[in-house]
């Protein structure tokens, strides 16, 4: 796995990442979430060695410095432009390719998984964002390696790329490697990730999976209609359970639907509507990070 530990980093008089730590398992795809300036592109910086700053991070229990050949051990991509713009597709990844000790026969391999065969006489610096990003994404990918460590890949795509980007993503960490990704496509992180780092000015406010995350969200709960509400609420009081009144019916947080379809049975209540409602990962990360934004903007007219 992919150890963070006690990251620090300071820019002038601002503190950008304080004593960060979590960690990236194989086989899952974790997402890194937070507010513009939370932090985010700092610490991956950090995590390759790109960046000084305090505390450390290991691949397999090792410093990245210590391989012999690291492009096989990370592949990452923190920018989408990072090539030379009159270089041709191809000849760019065969730079990196020689670069790494990678064969040069996985040049073509990787420009066909993003979908740039046609494009491998182009230059990059005509190229749109999207095909930018799909550049990147080849070159993080070259050495075949165990983990990778990417930088809101999915700006500039199609939704046709976006789509294929996750699938892809997913797939590349059931075959046993790590995925670690950042993304303000909150619906996409949703279905792409099983885990999820959330930072707000540079402190870590969650590391838990996906589900667990939405399950502890005050947004989640149960509805339920009934037809006698007065004598629902009685007997969601009697039993200490929170509820709320919403569209006719009762919300209720911190139980699950078998619990109150159970209780309004034995308080001999007839159900008439009887569903879970969880938090969508957009609610639970605007109640997690509220308050953490480096940059907030007002509604309304500025007079």
């Amino acid at each position: 796995m992919i150890r963070v530990s006690n990251l620090n980093k300071r820019y002038h008089n601002k503190q950008a990442v304080s004593d960060l730590s979590f960690q990236i398992e194989t086989g899952k795809v974790t997402g890194f979430l937070g507010p513009n300036g939370a932090g985010k592109s700092t610490t991956m910086r950090l995590m390759l060695g790109l960046d000084l700053g305090g505390g450390s991070t290991t691949f397999d229990n090792k410093p990245l410095h210590s391989f012999s050949r690291p492009s096989k051990i990370v592949g990452a991509m923190l920018e989408a432009k990072a090539f030379h713009p009159t270089r041709t597709a191809r000849n760019h990844l065969k730079v990196l390719a020689d670069a790494g000790e990678v064969p040069l026969s996985r040049v073509d391999e990787v420009l066909e998984i993003v979908g740039l065969t046609s494009e491998v006489k182009g230059k990059p610096g005509k190229f749109s964002l999207g095909m930018s990003q799909r550049l990147g994404i080849a070159a993080a990918l070259l050495g075949s390696p165990k983990y990778l460590i990417l930088d809101e890949p999915a700006n500039g795509l199609d939704p046709e790329g976006i789509a294929w980007l996750r699938d892809f993503l997913k797939s590349y960490a059931d075959s046993g490697n790590a995925v670690f990704v950042s993304s303000h496509l909150l619906s996409e992180m949703s279905q792409m990730a099983d885990n999820v780092v959330v930072i707000g000015k540079g402190k870590l406010i969650a590391d838990t999976t996906i589900k667990d995350l939405v399950r502890g969200s005050s947004h989640t709960g149960v509805f339920v209609r009934v037809d006698d509400l007065d004598k629902m609420q009685t007997a969601l009081q009697k039993s200490k359970v929170v509820f709320e009144n919403l569209d006719g019916g009762l919300k209720i947080s911190g139980k699950s639907t078998d619990y109150i379809g159970k209780l309004a049975y034995s308080s001999k209540i007839t159900v008439l509507e009887l569903a879970s409602r969880n938090a969508s990962l957009e609610d639970v990360f605007l109640e997690l990070t509220a308050g953490e934004e480096e940059y907030t903007a007002k509604l309304g007219d500025d007079k």
